[in-house]
């Protein structure tokens, strides 16, 4: 996957080493999903290292990109993976 260099409104979502699911939002995706690995990022992710980024959505403004990540975590488990799978991102090893 690449990731845009720019610096942008973004809703993303990792997958954590325990293979659960992580949604944020961020403005530099890059920076973000580093310093999750590094253990500076959200106590969830923090102790589920590391993290890898699967999924993210780019927004013209902050509060298009926050109400996903919000949507995003207010989903189940089995509607955040059909989710996913309907945004084209393949998942092995997911139940």
């Amino acid at each position: 996957m690449e990731i845009p260099l720019i610096n942008g409104f973004y809703f993303y979502v990792l997958r954590c080493a325990d293979n659960t699911l992580y949604g944020g939002y961020t403005i530099n995706l890059i920076n973000r999903v580093e310093r999750h690995n590094k253990g500076q990022g959200a106590k969830y992710t923090k102790a589920r290292r590391p993290v890898q980024l699967i999924y993210f959505e780019s927004f013209d403004n902050q509060h298009d990109a926050m109400s996903a990540e919000y949507q995003f975590k207010q989903r189940t488990r089995s509607s955040k993976i059909k989710f996913l799978k309907k945004n084209g991102i393949s998942l092995t090893n997911l139940k």
